[in-house]
C-alpha cells in the first residue's frame, strides 16, 4: 500500500488505473481506524479493482476547536491496520492540499442536513459536503463507502451525489458494534473505564424504544421513557432523541412508515451518536410489547 500526500501524485496513479480499465473505490476517513472503518475497506476491496482510503481530519466539519484539537491522529497505526486488507493507496493530504490559500467555496446540502447533528453542530454538514466533493473528484471514485452509524451524514452524501450528478455511487454499510452493542467510534477511546461500561446502554435503550414504537406504542411516551432511562444510567445530557422518516429524515410523531430513531448524548465529556431502524406499524400492540411504558 502506497502512502500518497499530494493531489498530483494521486491523479497520476488514478489516470494510469483508468487507462487499464480499473474501477476505483474510496473510503473517506479521519483516521483513528477501528473495525467499522475496516469493514468498509474490506467491502470496497471486494467490489472494486483499486481502493483508496483517505485520511484527513477535516477542520471545516468541526464547530468546536477543542474537539478538533483532541481528535486522535494515528497515521502510523492506521497504515498498519490497513495492510492486510489490500487497499492500494492511503491518501493523506494536508490542509494546504485540501484548502489552499484563497479557497472560497462551500458545498451545502439542505433538507436532510436540517436538525439532528445539523442542528446541534452548525456548519458541520457544509464541511462534510465540501470535503467529500473534493475527495470524490481527486480520487476519481466510482464508489464511496460510508457507515450507517452516521446515518444523517450518509443521506447528506447521497443527496449531494445525486444533486450534483457526480458519477460516484454511494454505498451505505451496516453499523459495526462492539460485543456489548456500543457502536464503534473513534470517540469511544476517550471514555474512562466507568463511562465505557455505561455507554452500551445506548443500544439497549434504542432497541427497546424501537420495538415499542414499531408495535404501536406512543412515540412521545416511548421517547420520554428512553430519555429517562439514559439519564438514569448516567448520561450527562441528550442533544437529541428523535424519530425521523427514512430516508428523507422528516420528523415523525407516529410510526406510520419506515423510520429511524436517532440519538446524540454526552457521557464523560464525549458526544456519542447512534441510530436504529423502526419498522412501520406492524401489529396491534399488547401489554408485553411496552417495557418502556409505565404500568
Amino acid at each position: 500500500m502506497l502512502i500518497i500526500r499530494t493531489k498530483a501524485e494521486l491523479r497520476a496513479l488514478t489516470q494510469s488505473w483508468r487507462r487499464a480499465g480499473d474501477s476505483i473505490g474510496v473510503v473517506p476517513t479521519m483516521g483513528a481506524l477501528h473495525a467499522g472503518h475496516l469493514s468498509l475497506v474490506d467491502r470496497a476491496c471486494a467490489e472494486n479493482d483499486r481502493v483508496i482510503v483517505t485520511l484527513f481530519v477535516n477542520p471545516k466539519q468541526f464547530n468546536n476547536p477543542e474537539d478538533l484539537a483532541n481528535y486522535p491522529r494515528t497515521e502510523h497505526s492506521d497504515a498498519e491496520k490497513l495492510t492486510p486488507y489490500g487497499a492500494d493507496i492511503l491518501y493523506v493530504p494536508d490542509g494546504a492540499q485540501m484548502y489552499p490559500e484563497g479557497f472560497a467555496t462551500t458545498v451545502s446540502v439542505t433538507g436532510v442536513s436540517a436538525g439532528l447533528c445539523g442542528g446541534a453542530r452548525p456548519g458541520h454538514f457544509d464541511g462534510v459536503a465540501t470535503v467529500v466533493t473534493k475527495l470524490f473528484l481527486q480520487c476519481d471514485a466510482d464508489r464511496a463507502y460510508f457507515g450507517e452509524k452516521d446515518y444523517q451524514q450518509l443521506q447528506v452524501v447521497i443527496r449531494l451525489a445525486e444533486d450534483l450528478d457526480l458519477k460516484t455511487e454511494i454505498v451505505g454499510c451496516p453499523t459495526v458494534r462492539e460485543d456489548d452493542g456500543l457502536a464503534m467510534s473513534s470517540r469511544n477511546l476517550r471514555l474512562g473505564p466507568g463511562p465505557r461500561e455505561i455507554a452500551p446502554v445506548i443500544a439497549q435503550v434504542l432497541d427497546d424504544a424501537a420495538r415499542v414504537i414499531s408495535r404501536g406504542g406512543q412515540v412521545a411516551q416511548g421517547l420520554d421513557n428512553a430519555r429517562a432511562a439514559l439519564l438514569s444510567a448516567g448520561f450527562d445530557t441528550i442533544d437529541y432523541l428523535e424519530l425521523r422518516s427514512d430516508p428523507d429524515l422528516n420528523l415523525m410523531t407516529r410510526a406510520d412508515r419506515p423510520g429511524r430513531l436517532f440519538l446524540a448524548a454526552w457521557l464523560d465529556g464525549v458526544r456519542l451518536i447512534d441510530n436504529v431502524p423502526v419498522a412501520g406499524l406492524a401489529s396491534v400492540p399488547t401489554p408485553e410489547d411496552h417495557p418502556l411504558e409505565p404500568a
